[in-house]
């Protein structure tokens, strides 16, 4: 029943907020600074995308990276590995992290690609306490 359940949620999400061919681009607010990512199309982004939007806490990891924790866990089926570098937003599923890289890291085992920062890139490295995390609103 819980698988049943589960992918029952997947289809939702897919059908509701992120169709293929759908741009899907966040905003990150934190200090007075906004940063905008555009996500690709895969699952785990498309899972990070409906749980949209949050107010959440965002920590400092390591020397080139921010990372926040969504409630829900992503699903990583159709999520293509990350080659992180200054700039990419991943997941690491062992965590259940999502990741913003401000510097350049390559790659890890059980690390996959959400998207890329397309604005705002130079704002990453100095979000502190909680950020916002809304949908791209286009007007």
């Amino acid at each position: 029943m819980r698988k049943l359940l589960y992918s029952l949620l997947i289809v939702l999400t897919t059908l509701t907020y992120g169709k293929q061919g759908e741009e899907m681009k966040i905003s990150i607010e934190s200090n007075g600074n906004t940063t905008i990512f555009e996500l690709n199309d895969s699952q785990a982004s498309k899972d990070l995308y409906a749980q949209l939007p949050l107010t959440i806490a965002v920590e400092n990891f390591g020397n080139n990276e921010k990372i926040f924790y969504p409630p829900t866990k992503l699903s990583v089926n159709n999520t293509p590995k990350a080659n992180a570098k200054n700039g990419t937003l991943a997941y690491y599923a062992p965590w259940a992290d999502v990741v913003m890289f401000y510097k350049d890291f390559g790659s890890a085992s059980d690390l996959y690609g959400l998207g890329e920062c397309i604005s705002g890139l130079e704002h990453i490295n100095k979000m502190t306490g909680t950020i916002k995390i809304n949908k791209q609103q286009y007007f």
